[in-house]
């Protein structure tokens, strides 16, 4: 059982509320992560800014965010983000074949979200560093140093995430249920 409180409009941080209610109109509802972290006023506008950030500010298209949030996410066996992007991937029409293989583990429809995925696979696990040969592989499909950047952006969110649903236990919500997701 967490020690972490689910927090509604009525029981969070005053500095919260307004927060939570950018949830609300975002989701038609708070999310349980959204409620663990509206305990801190400060991780919640962190973590709402960085997901606006990477959701709408870098250079990718809705295959690659669901190719970076999702390896970053079952690679850290974040048992709500899983699911949580599983049908965020769904509303923004990204193929199943997609969600599926990342979720599986399994090989990527095309080269290109293969890349993607190694390549931020080996930003998790690496630390960030990337050899000289595998950043020429990176850009060889297209991508370019600001795309290695933008990935980091998209772990800073999830490292916030997922290491809260970890420690929160966090409940995945009853929409997200039927993506239920585990190791």
């Amino acid at each position: 059982m967490s020690i972490f409180k689910i927090h509604t409009q009525e029981t969070a941080p005053e500095e919260s509320k307004p927060l939570l209610e950018n949830s609300i109109k975002a989701f038609g509802m708070i999310p349980n992560l959204h409620g663990v972290m509206a305990e801190s006023p400060a991780v919640l506008e962190a973590y709402q800014k960085l997901h606006s950030l990477f959701g709408e500010k870098t250079a990718f298209n809705a295959d690659e965010l669901t190719v970076i949030w999702q390896t970053i996410n079952v690679e850290n066996e974040c048992h709500y983000c899983v699911p949580a992007h599983t049908a965020i991937a769904h509303m923004m029409k990204v193929d199943a074949a997609i969600t599926d293989a990342l979720r599986n583990r399994s090989q990527l429809p095309n080269e290109k979200l293969q890349i993607l995925h190694e390549t931020t696979l080996k930003i998790v696990n690496n630390r960030g560093i990337l050899s000289k040969e595998e950043i020429d592989t990176f850009k060889s499909v297209g991508y370019t140093n600001q795309h290695i950047l933008e990935i980091l952006l998209g772990y800073s969110q999830k490292i916030l995430s997922n290491y809260t649903n970890h420690l929160a236990e966090t409940p995945v919500d009853a929409p997200f249920e039927k993506f239920a997701w585990s190791k």
